[in-house]
C-alpha cells in the first residue's frame, strides 16, 4: 500500500477484517498479507492519528475452475486450438499443459478460454488456468503420437474396390479416417491400437498410398510398406482344346489378359487339378473330373474373376450294335454302328485298321469296313473322350469253286 502518514500504523484492514500481517516499510509504504475474503473490499490503515478515509478497493478473485476441454486430443507437435470451458476465467494470466505454457490463449468470457496447445510428449497432460484468484483444477488433454502403418494385407485387389484389408501399425487408436490416395475407405473399424480393418474403395488400376489419420496426425503416405495395388480384372478369350474326357486330366491352354498372380482356375465351381501362369496372357491348366456337359471356365486374380469360357466334358463312347455284323472279307459293305456319345468320333478301327466313317448323330456312325482276312475282328470307336468298348465284326471269305 502506498500513501502518506503510515508511520506507527497499528492496523491494516481489508473491509472489517485485519490483515494477516503487515510491515511498515516507510511513512509512505506498507506491505501486508491479505486475510481471507470475497468480492471487493475497502482497504484502510489505522495509526494513532486515526484511520484513512479514502476508498481504495482490493478485489478478491474466485479460484478458476475448468469443466471441459475440447477437443481432448491432438498431435505431439502441438498447434491444436483447444476450447476450455469453466468458471471464473476472467483475468487469466496463464494456461498450461503440464508445466508448458500454451502457445497462445484468448479469454473469450468468464466461462471460456481458447488456447493453442504447445508441443508435448505423447501421453496425458494436465491443463490448468491461472488467474489472480489462483490456479484451477486440471483437465486431461491427451497428446497422440503420429500413427504409422507397418503392413497392409492383402496388398492387392480389384479396381471395383470391396476388398477387406488389415492394416497393422502403431498409434491407430482414435482413427478418424483411412484413405487410399485421396479416396476414403468405404468403411473401417479400429480393432486395437495396432490394427484397423478397412474396406477398399473403387480406384484406378495401380498403386495407392494407404494412410491413417488420428488426432495425432496422418501416417506417412510415402511409406513403401503402406501401398495397396489395384489390379484390373482378368479377361479370357480362348481355351484349347475346348473339350475333353469327364475323367479330367486334359491339359488346356487359356489365352487372355491380366493373368498375372492368378489365384485360381475353375471349371464351374471345381478348381483345376493344377495350373501354371506362363505369362500375363497365358495359363496352362489341367482339367479336373466333371460331369458330362459344358463347364464355365474362369480365372481369378487379385483383380477379380474373368468372364467364362465354355469347356465341354465328353463321356466316353459306347457301342451297342453293328448292322450288319458281318460282311465280305474284301470289304466295301457299309455298316451302321449304334451306341452313345459318338458325336466327336475321330476314328473307327477294325482291329488296328482305320475305316472311312460318317457321323450321323450322337448315337450312330456309318463305316466302310476295310478289306481283311476272313474271320472275326474287333470294332471300336475313338472320340475326344476316349475309346469305346469293342464289338465283333465277322469277315466272310468269298466262295471258291
Amino acid at each position: 500500500m502506498t500513501g502518506t502518514g503510515f508511520t506507527g500504523a497499528t492496523a491494516v484492514r481489508f473491509g472489517t477484517t485485519a490483515a494477516a500481517s503487515f510491515i511498515v516499510t516507510s511513512s509512505t509504504q506498507i506491505t501486508a498479507v491479505t486475510p481471507p475474503g470475497t468480492g471487493a473490499v475497502n482497504v484502510t490503515v489505522t495509526t494513532s492519528q486515526g484511520t484513512s478515509t479514502q476508498t481504495v478497493t482490493y478485489t478478491y478473485a474466485a479460484v478458476p475452475s475448468i469443466t471441459s476441454v475440447a477437443p481432448t486430443q491432438g498431435p505431439t507437435a502441438g498447434g491444436t486450438t483447444v476450447t476450455l470451458t469453466g468458471t471464473n476465467l476472467t483475468g487469466a494470466t496463464a494456461v498450461r499443459f503440464d508445466a508448458t505454457a500454451a502457445t497462445s490463449f484468448t479469454v473469450n468470457s468468464a466461462t471460456q478460454i481458447t488456447a493453442v496447445a504447445p508441443a508435448h510428449a505423447a501421453g496425458a497432460a494436465a491443463v490448468t488456468v491461472t488467474t489472480p484468484g489462483g490456479t484451477s483444477n486440471a483437465q486431461t488433454y491427451t497428446y497422440a503420437a503420429v500413427p504409422s502403418i507397418t503392413s497392409v494385407a492383402p496388398t492387392q485387389g480389384p479396381t471395383a474396390g470391396g476388398t477387406t484389408v488389415t492394416l497393422t501399425g502403431t498409434s491407430l487408436t482414435g482413427a478418424t479416417a483411412v484413405s487410399f490416395d485421396a479416396t476414403a475407405a468405404t468403411s473401417f473399424t479400429v480393432n486395437s491400437p495396432t490394427q484397423i480393418t478397412a474396406v477398399t474403395p473403387a480406384h484406378a488400376a495401380g498403386a495407392a498410398a494407404v494412410t491413417v489419420t488420428t488426432p495425432g496426425g496422418t501416417s506417412n503416405p510415402d511409406n513403401p510398406v503402406a501401398y495397396f495395388f489395384y489390379a484390373t480384372a482378368p479377361s479370357a478369350t480362348n481355351i484349347a482344346p475346348s473339350s475333353g474326357t469327364v475323367a479330367g486330366g486334359t491339359t488346356v491352354i487359356l489365352t487372355g489378359s491380366g493373368f498375372t498372380n492368378a489365384t485360381a482356375v475353375r471349371f464351374d465351381a471345381t478348381a483345376a487339378t493344377s495350373f501354371t501362369v506362363n505369362s500375363p496372357s497365358q495359363i496352362t491348366a489341367v482339367t479336373p473330373a466333371h460331369a458330362a456337359g459344358a463347364a464355365a471356365v474362369t480365372v481369378t486374380t487379385p483383380g477379380g474373376t474373368s468372364n467364362a469360357l465354355d469347356y465341354f466334358y465328353l463321356a466316353a463312347p459306347t457301342l451297342t450294335s453293328l448292322t450288319p455284323s458281318q460282311g465280305p472279307a474284301s470289304g466295301g459293305s457299309v455298316i451302321a454302328l449304334t451306341g452313345t456319345n459318338l458325336t466327336t468320333t475321330t476314328s473307327v478301327l477294325f482291329g488296328g485298321t482305320p475305316a472311312a466313317f460318317t457321323v450321323l448323330s450322337p448315337t450312330q456312325v456309318t463305316a466302310l469296313p476295310p478289306a481283311g482276312a476272313a474271320g472275326a475282328v474287333t470294332v471300336t470307336v475313338a472320340t475326344a473322350a476316349g475309346v469305346s468298348n469293342g464289338l465283333t465284326y465277322t469277315r466272310i471269305a468269298a466262295p471258291a469253286i
